[in-house]
């Protein structure tokens, strides 16, 4: 049963879009359900979103965030998700635009809004490595995974453009040697420090229009590669750009990310 006249607000990230639902007063009792979240997120049938975010109390930050895939498992994180809940807090109230923080699955994230896009500094990331059991395809060249709060595969290709997206991205997402599975992040070179990306998501089970986790994975792969430096833009599906900044912090890189974060509409949920 889908919670009638519950509010909500219809935000895209850069193609990503998402049911975000302010839960700190109301919890998200069975809105949280799993046919429930697959039921709303559905396309055609539902409102439709890669995703459902909850905006919840917290005891560490100015806001706990919730993110349920449009298959209703829980991720540890997503990029866009925590852009838009940055914008969407300052717009509530609950947070100065000037900078706050985040409570994630997968640790605080400071946020803030500069200029007109929110930015977001991810926790390090310490778990970069190179996938000895995947063998590039032709057109493909280096192979590298990399957990930005959760799992990606990032492969260097000739051209994105040209990529079946759903053929190659499905089975590596559920490869053997990915235990958690994972996101997989094809790219290829454009002009200047912009990049190419397109994604296959797990838990969307589809290609989505971007990810905003999977360019930072994508930035970090690159510049160990020695195939980036300095800032990095990486356009997506959606021809949105999202940048990311890299630092170092002994073994790990310290990852920031901004993009859009647009608020569609704001809505009730009917028809139980």
């Amino acid at each position: 049963m889908i919670p009638v006249g519950r509010s909500f607000h219809k935000m895209s990230g850069s193609g990503n879009d998402f049911i975000m639902v302010d839960a700190r007063i109301e919890p998200a009792g069975r809105l949280a359900d799993a046919e429930t979240v697959q039921r709303i997120c559905a396309r055609g049938t539902g409102v439709g979103a890669d995703g459902i975010v909850f905006l919840q109390p917290s005891s560490v930050g100015a806001v706990q965030l919730v993110y349920l895939n449009a298959d209703g498992s829980r991720a540890e994180f997503c990029g866009n998700a925590t852009l838009c809940t940055t914008r969407l807090a300052v717009e509530l109230g609950m947070a100065p635009a000037t900078g706050f923080d985040i409570e994630t699955d997968s640790g605080i994230v400071a946020a803030r809004i500069r200029g007109d896009q929110p930015e977001i500094d991810l926790q390090p990331v310490f778990e970069v490595r190179p996938t000895e059991a995947l063998e590039p395809q032709l057109g493909e060249g280096r192979i590298g995974f990399a957990r930005v709060g959760v799992p990606h595969l990032v492969i260097e290709c000739d051209d994105v453009a040209t990529v079946d997206v759903v053929g190659r991205g499905r089975p590596l997402r559920n490869h053997r040697s990915m235990r958690d599975g994972a996101n997989v992040n094809f790219v290829s070179g454009g002009a200047g420090k912009r990049w190419r990306m397109r994604t296959y998501e797990r838990g969307v089970e589809a290609e989505t229009l971007a990810c905003g986790s999977g360019s930072v994975a994508t930035a970090i792969l690159l510049t160990s590669w020695g195939e980036a430096s300095g800032d990095i833009e990486v356009q997506t599906s959606s021809g949105r750009v999202l940048r990311v900044r890299l630092g170092r912090e002994g073994l790990g890189w310290v990852p920031s990310l901004s993009g859009e974060a647009r608020v569609v509409y704001k809505g009730q949920l009917s028809e139980a």
